[in-house]
């Protein structure tokens, strides 16, 4: 990032408050477990919301792999990596019948006629 813009490594950690050895070993260090585990579960999340025709959001997504595929992990995590993926599902509102305020008096006198 620093040495890539063309900046000198030294000045960019000065300014970040990060010393120069930490910077080359974040280069040459290994993944993490769990940027392993993230990488692994954005291809399967990515799959799942494929084969959903990127219908399922992520509460749907994360009952498929919890179910489907014994994968446990939370609901944010599933969240942050289909985020970071670029990955919605597609939002739609349930759709409540609105009872309208003369309906109600019209049913309440039917009810009180059958007494």
């Amino acid at each position: 990032m620093i040495a890539a813009e063309g900046l000198a490594v030294q000045i960019g950690c000065r300014v970040l408050r990060r010393s120069e050895m930490g910077f080359y070993n974040i280069r040459t260090r290994a993944p993490s477990e769990r940027s392993i585990r993230h990488a692994m579960l954005t291809d399967i999340i990515t799959e799942i919301h494929t084969k959903s025709h990127d219908i399922y959001g992520a509460r749907r997504i994360h009952a498929e792999l919890t179910n489907g595929h014994g994968i446990l992990g939370g609901h944010g995590q599933v969240e942050m990596l289909m985020q970071r993926a670029g990955l919605q599902g597609i939002i739609e509102r349930r759709k409540r019948r609105q009872v309208k305020p003369h309906t109600i008096a019209i049913e309440s006198r039917r009810v009180g006629l059958q007494r």
